[in-house]
């Protein structure tokens, strides 16, 4: 590959990005290992953010990096409409595992944004299957963020992200967001008030009738929008209503799974189960674009009582490909061989005394901490929200360490390969960086 500065970088569009100041500025990576990137001038660049939340296993895997490679020239692809490739099944069945076995199916997809259409479409279909089409209501919640499909923008709550694209779908609420700085700045794990806001979903019902609804989505915690934890009983409150009205519960664990919250998933982490559950990320430890549904028996069984013939007018061409299926394979290996999640946990108190030791500093307002992520929120500057933590963003990456920030919140998520030194020169650079902010 190039590790040269390219002579242009004029056509390539960039996501999510100031591409004006990126170009006039721009921050290029060339190689990873291990916990660190390097950039295109041989500096070594701490992740502080896996990537993009989706290295768990830390880059460059040896085992993940084989088993791609073996792969590409075995099966380089093969089509999953009507035949298939064994990998798709053989990890099919170790997500089951994986997930021990609280889920009966798996639907692949290639990202996490596919995964959540996927997930809501599944719904919608589901009802109607049963006979009960007059569900077509999607809830979501304001901040969350499901991708930028425009099923999971319409759920979505992140203002930005949707006001450029007109109306979205039609017949979509919203619960409020369970933030509130007042009453839980400065939690760690699970914040005391706010359970009470899940009751939101009985007025919503009231509204609209749960006969209009099929579907709930929520991220267990809200990931880009800046670490939104939720307070303690919420979930289960929500898995509660839901049940009672019917409804169907998503959990959008594409940032939460894999190891995340130092378990398997959110759902282990909350002991809450959802009837869906998307994923993606952490699910191939980012080498090969990948997503997935996971649904409880009941729902994949629902369609098996169709006719002969298609039970599900839906699919990618990208569907269980074969590097992707390799990839996460040995994805799931590493994370037993080399006892990932173990790590994680036993780090996770050190993690967690390490943001708050940030408390203090200037200009931060709230942390929130769980599992191995973490909030720091910045007080904005009057009339530039979002200037001041992108401007620490910029700083941070100068000064050897890649953080992650949305509007003037940093979110912090390494991989759970880290050891206490990386801890270490994560949070003195950061701390560094936050005493010279203006």
């Amino acid at each position: 590959m190039n590790e040269s500065r390219p002579e242009s970088m004029s056509s390539f569009w960039m996501p999510f990005t100031n591409n004006r100041d990126f170009k006039a500025h721009p921050r290029l990576l060339v190689s990873a290992q291990g916990m660190y990137y390097k950039d295109v001038d041989g500096n070594a660049v701490l992740d502080g953010t896996a990537g993009l939340w989706c290295v768990p296993c830390g880059h460059a895997q040896p085992k993940i990096v084989a088993a791609v490679s073996e792969m590409v020239g075995q099966l380089d692809f093969a089509p999953t409409f009507q035949m298939g490739h064994p990998a798709a099944f053989d990890l099919a069945e170790r997500l089951m595992d994986y997930t021990n076995h609280k889920f009966g199916h798996v639907f692949y997809t290639n990202s996490g944004s596919e995964a959540v259409d996927t997930a809501l479409k599944i719904a919608l279909a589901y009802h109607k299957a049963r006979g009960d089409a007059g569900r077509t209501r999607l809830i979501g919640r304001e901040r969350g963020y499901h991708g930028v499909g425009f099923g999971g923008l319409s759920v979505g709550g992140i203002g930005p992200n949707r006001k450029a694209f007109g109306p979205l779908l039609p017949g979509v609420d919203h619960l409020p967001h369970t933030h509130n700085l007042g009453k839980n700045a400065f939690s760690r794990g699970e914040p005391e008030h706010g359970a009470e806001l899940a009751d939101e979903l009985e007025r919503i019902v009231a509204l609209h009738d749960a006969s209009t609804i099929a579907a709930v989505i929520v991220e267990p915690v809200a990931g880009s929008t800046g670490v939104l934890i939720p307070p303690q009983g919420y979930l289960k409150r929500l898995r509660e209503l839901c049940t009672k009205h019917g409804i169907l519960l998503i959990f959008d664990e594409v940032i939460t799974g894999f190891g995340r919250l130092t378990t398997p998933f959110a759902v282990d982490y909350f002991d809450v189960e959802p009837d869906m559950m998307t994923t993606a990320k952490g699910l191939t430890n980012g080498t090969v674009p990948m997503g997935a549904v996971f649904s409880k028996k009941f729902i994949h069984d629902a369609f098996m009582e169709a006719p002969a013939g298609i039970e599900l007018f839906h699919g990618y061409t990208y569907s269980g490909h074969p590097l992707a299926c390799a990839a996460s394979i040995a994805t799931l290996e590493v994370f037993k061989e080399q006892g990932i999640l173990e790590n994680a946990k036993s780090l996770q108190p050190y993690w967690e005394d390490a943001v708050h030791s940030l408390r203090g500093l200037p200009h931060v307002i709230d942390i929130r901490t769980i599992g191995l992520v973490a909030g720091i929120e910045l007080e904005s500057i009057s009339g530039k929200p979002g200037a001041r933590a992108f401007a620490a963003f910029k700083q941070a990456f100068a000064d050897g360490i890649l953080i992650r920030t949305t509007g003037d919140i940093i979110a912090l998520s390494p991989p759970l390969v880290l050891e206490k030194k990386h801890i270490d020169e994560l949070f003195g650079k950061l701390a560094a960086v936050l005493k010279n902010l203006d």
